[in-house]
């Protein structure tokens, strides 16, 4: 036997025929047990592999590259390393960014080295945004030779966080929070299955109880199943033997309260009408407190922000035109930072907005324009404003256009719409009061045109 053959059996891992061995720990916490197993298994993530997706091409043709995942926790980045590498039947290499140094990688790397030509390593390396220039340039000649295929995860911005020789090399895939039915198929899941689960144990989980750890989870599956592995193993079982576990029960092992709060019904509409209303009753205080409700609740914080992206234009306007450009800014500032930290970016917006002059002239004036246009009020353009001027036989040249920029004040005095009906009326609070002084004092130059002509 030659010494690289050798070398090779020492290090090789043993294997079925099928795929390679990925042992899990026999007493491993539920959330470890319950990783899928297939593609088929995992939940979410539709948008990087549902049929078709280049993620799911590139797996199942077994033309793996180099891959990047980011994403919050518990939303499956480990799992899925690990199911391409049950599906590619490679090897199965595993570090950490916090725990793993530069011998650990080159001990790794020059290891998968025996492993090239035949099997192929897959080399996932958790929270890879930890790891410094230095460390992550030790992956560099591996990487770009094929030694390894890198897996990395992390919950940072890969393009800030990660150096650009490795994400050049990569395919960058942005992962997901889990939505709140999907959290529930795998409590659901876990409950049910007989041999990775808890489908041994007589249980009984109320659904409101099950809804709520959902909700609470924030789409973190680990959060949400190690929550439901504590309720069902701490509750003593009943007199019948049977484990019985309610919203008490669930609200103890996550440490928070369920709080009546239907996403789909009532709870929902009526606390963001109160959320609005007190925007609009410049009530920062009462503002917060719904705002805190629903974060509470488990609302989707881009559905906060996008109400208040329409308060912004519609009670603000241009009494404060910052309120949408805040508003924007925090809606953009909160998908990418995530909760929980993302309710101080909201709560920035929040009293802006509630503390901001109010107007609704912006919203006034379309509504009214629009009543115009769908009760038949069909005006034609200008001649002067149309796009194209031809002379047609026997009519007269169309007046001429007039460029506002080629006069004192960049205004200038001519018709733009055949009525004199008036959509916008500015109000006097903030800017508002400007643009109303400015719009009274174009009115007053035309009346003096009219005069003088």
């Amino acid at each position: 036997m030659c010494v690289k053959q050798a070398q090779k059996d020492l290090f090789e891992t043993p294997a079925t025929a099928e795929e390679p061995v990925l042992p899990v720990p026999e007493r491993a916490p539920l959330a470890a047990r319950m990783r899928p197993e297939s593609l088929e298994d995992v939940v979410g993530q539709d948008h990087i592999l549902g049929p078709g997706r280049l993620l799911r091409r590139v797996i199942e043709a077994d033309r793996l590259t180099n891959l990047i995942f980011f994403g919050p926790p518990g939303c499956g980045k480990t799992s899925l390393a690990e199911v391409i590498a049950r599906t590619t039947r490679r090897r199965f290499e595993r570090c950490s960014g916090v725990l793993s140094n530069v011998a650990t990688l080159r001990n790794i790397c020059e290891t998968a080295r025996l492993f090239r030509d035949e099997q192929g390593t897959l080399l996932f390396i958790d929270e890879i945004h930890r790891f410094n220039k230095a460390q992550q340039d030790v992956l560099l000649p591996y990487v770009e030779d094929g030694t390894v295929t890198l897996i990395g995860a992390t919950t940072h911005n890969p393009q800030v966080f990660i150096n650009t020789p490795l994400t050049s090399r990569s395919l960058v895939f942005e992962l997901r929070a889990l939505d709140r039915e999907a959290v529930r198929k795998l409590l659901d899941h876990a409950l049910r299955d007989t041999t990775r689960g808890l489908g041994t144990i007589r249980t009984e989980v109320a659904a409101d109880a099950l809804d709520f750890l959902a909700d609470i989870c924030e789409g973190d599956a680990r959060r949400a199943l190690t929550a439901l592995e504590v309720a069902v193993l701490s509750t003593v079982p009943d007199a019948d033997g049977i484990v019985r576990v309610d919203t008490a029960v669930m609200e103890d092992c996550v440490q928070r309260r369920m709080i009546t709060y239907d996403r789909d019904e009532d709870g929902h509409y009526d606390t963001i009408s109160a959320f609005i209303k007190s925007l609009r009753g410049s009530d920062p205080h009462a503002a917060l407190y719904w705002l805190a409700k629903m974060l509470e609740a488990g609302e989707d914080p881009r559905f906060i922000a996008r109400r208040m992206m329409i308060f912004a234009s519609e009670d603000v306007g241009n009494a404060d035109p910052r309120g949408l450009t805040l508003s924007v800014a925090a809606m953009q500032a909160s998908e990418y930072v995530g909760m929980p930290e993302a309710r101080i970016i909201l709560a920035h917006a929040t009293t802006y907005l509630a503390t901001a002059p109010k107007s609704n002239a912006s919203y006034l004036g379309i509504e009214a324009a629009l009543g115009d246009v769908r009760n038949g009020r069909i005006l034609p353009v200008p001649e002067h404003l149309k796009n194209r001027h031809i002379k047609a036989e026997g009519k007269a040249a169309p007046a001429a256009y007039k460029y506002p920029h080629d006069f004192e004040g960049h205004h200038v005095d001519q018709e733009y719409i055949p009525t004199s009906a008036r959509y916008y009326k500015p109000g006097t609070l903030g800017y508002e009061d400007t643009i109303g002084k400015r719009m009274k004092a174009w009115e007053a130059a035309r009346g003096k045109q009219s005069g003088d002509s």
